[in-house]
């Protein structure tokens, strides 16, 4: 087992650490307080590949492993966790239609949605269907030439800034079977969208609901085959777990960068912070689990890279310990600044903000111990998770 990265791996890193401090560093804090939504920082992302960091070649993406884009993404989220976490629902609906869509379908849209000159949102979740997502509603009816799409999507990134959706609706009957996944240009005549939301963080992102009124899809928009939306929204949401793991790694790296400079800059009863034991041992133990919650990432990643049976267990257990950590982290940074961290003048609040919702998304935290526990009570489980 080799901890060490290559030679290729440190220089991608290295690149998205170059463009961190460069594009995202010197405007995060406005596009967080004016909540704006950077397209043109995002294509200047996909010039350097990061739109189509694990998209097939064949549609001009860079085809890494997973564990190769989770470093470029840690790299960005340690400046803007925000706006590195739509890159990544970004690059996942794209490899979705680079790895399912037909021919025609990446002809249109693929180099677009690599290169960052068109952006992609995911449609999976309803306001009656969050973590029981094959209980959705929205239904994709059959017609003479296609397919027509009635029903509703909740909390979606980017809906009403994007060009294309990757909406899961059903084909069939109940439950994960019936549903099927659609590649839908989002200014399709019956796509409305819903009011901004006002949230606590990610506000470098839009979210809205979508409604969907009899909206009409060419045949040739079907991702797969029918029924396969389900199997494909779950391949995605093991690699969108290990996404938004490695977003809550990067903004814990870099709240503790910023905490460990403050320690030194920051004096009290005649001497710095630093030198009191009890914040040397917190900023130890935040270390300390820092470091254990990014090689569990890594682990899954390569999990997932390697195909392994176990890799969703893996993605899960990564996904939940890693966004807690994370949180934890942001938390004690902007603890170890006292007020001063609880203002705008430092990122501690925004990043608190930014990482509080990555429990939440990409199935709860809740419901990744649903999946670890299920795989641990089968036959034989023991003695594959280790």
């Amino acid at each position: 087992m080799n901890f060490e990265l290559n030679d290729e791996q440190r220089a991608f890193a290295q690149s998205a650490r170059d463009f961190a401090q460069a594009e995202l560093a010197p405007h995060a804090a406005r596009w967080d307080a004016e909540a704006i939504f950077p397209r043109e920082t995002i294509a200047q992302a996909g010039a350097l590949g990061f739109c189509g960091l694990y998209a097939p070649e064949s549609i001009g993406g860079l085809a890494l492993p997973r564990l190769d884009a989770a470093l470029v993404f840690e790299e960005m989220a340690a400046i803007d966790p925000s706006t590195t976490a739509f890159l990544t629902i970004h690059n996942m609906a794209t490899w979705m239609v680079g790895t399912w869509g037909g021919e025609r379908l990446r002809a249109t849209w693929g180099e677009a949605l690599t290169s960052g000159a068109k952006l992609a949102s995911y449609c999976l979740t309803e306001p009656g269907a969050g973590s029981d997502a094959a209980s959705l509603r929205t239904r994709a009816e059959r017609d003479a030439d296609g397919y027509r799409i009635h029903g509703a999507k909740a909390f979606i990134s980017g809906a009403g800034s994007t060009d294309l959706l990757v909406v899961m609706a059903r084909t069939g009957g109940p439950g994960a079977r019936g549903i099927s996944a659609f590649a839908v240009p989002a200014d399709t005549p019956g796509i409305q969208y819903g009011k901004k939301e006002e949230k606590m963080g990610w506000n470098s992102q839009p979210t809205r609901a979508i409604a969907f009124d009899g909206v009409r899809v060419p045949a040739d928009h079907l991702l797969g085959q029918e029924g396969e939306g389900f199997r494909i929204a779950m391949k995605g949401l093991d690699g969108g777990r290990i996404n938004i793991a490695t977003c809550s790694v990067g903004a814990a790296q870099g709240a503790l960068g910023v905490a460990q400079r403050y320690l030194h800059e920051r004096r009290q009863f005649g001497k710095s912070l630093a030198e009191f034991q009890a914040l040397q041992f917190k900023l130890a133990d935040m270390a300390t689990e820092l470091v254990a919650a990014r090689q569990m990432v890594r682990l899954a990643a390569s999990k997932l890279d390697a195909a392994d049976p176990d890799a969703t267990t893996y993605c899960a257990m990564a996904k939940r310990f890693a966004t807690d950590i994370g949180f934890a982290v942001c938390n004690e940074a902007l603890q170890l600044h006292g007020g001063y961290g609880y203002l705008r003048d430092y990122p501690l609040e925004r990043l608190v903000r930014d990482t509080r919702v990555h429990q939440i998304l990409e199935g709860t935290n809740e419901i990744m111990r649903v999946i670890v526990a299920r795989r641990m009570l089968e036959d034989g489980a023991p003695d594959t998770i280790r």
